[in-house]
């Protein structure tokens, strides 16, 4: 199975860079991760074809899978398209339904999955304490300890109030160059550390499951 995997932006490209190899076993199994300036919105529908300047991935969405569609109509059950974004402030119901309805309205539908984090991309970070423990080992179990996996509670800035010295607030003032490039570190420090199959985040563990149940070692 080859796999077309859709990030929102770099620190989620990072994450993936390192948990896709501990998620996929087949040996014939590849894929490609394309990263995006942010999540943006879905276009509406009269406006489907999103001018290029709009890089972020939702905008492009409706574009980028009649692509794949388009691509993949000969050998459909081969290749599929992994969508990851943050949930956020969202109602997850009536936003995979809109997802769902970018696909189906493809002239010719590619394979697709949606995978959602929920808050945010930080949330699969702070399913694995071992590993942010192992990363960071100052890291403040106090503070982790309060914290309810996949809530809505502004998941980065809980990581940061565990991991970043002087907290969330501290990190929020150098700017948000500066809170990129940070969550970019996670990314990079946190995820080789991961164990996969002992995480506590309910949507990272649908992630894992998606990828499971396609790759060339299941069949």
């Amino acid at each position: 199975m080859h796999f077309e995997f859709l990030v929102e932006d770099i620190s989620r490209a990072k994450m993936l860079e390192k948990l896709i190899p501990k998620i996929l076993c087949g040996d014939n199994d590849s894929y490609k991760i394309h990263q995006y300036r942010g999540c943006g919105s879905l276009p509406p529908k009269s406006k489907s074809n999103q001018p290029p300047e709009k890089r972020a991935l939702l905008n492009q969405l409706p574009r980028i899978l009649n692509g794949y569609g388009n691509q993949y109509q000969n050998n459909y059950n081969d290749n599929v398209v992994i969508v990851v974004c943050d949930l956020d402030d969202r109602d997850k119901a009536s936003f995979l339904s809109e997802l769902n309805t970018v696909s189906e309205s493809c002239h010719n539908q590619p394979q697709v999955r949606f995978c959602l984090a929920i808050e945010e991309g930080e949330a699969w970070l702070l399913g694995d304490w071992n590993a942010i423990k192992k990363a960071y080992p100052k890291a403040k179990e106090k503070v982790f300890s309060k914290y309810q996996n996949d809530s809505i509670c502004g998941t980065w800035e809980k990581l940061a109030d565990i991991v970043y010295a002087g907290g969330s607030s501290k990190l929020k003032k150098q700017g948000y160059a500066v809170v990129g490039q940070t969550k970019c570190e996670w990314a990079e420090l946190i995820t080789p550390w991961m164990d996969v199959s002992n995480n506590k985040s309910p949507s990272f563990n649908y992630f894992k499951s998606a990828l499971e149940d396609l790759c060339d070692c299941k069949g």
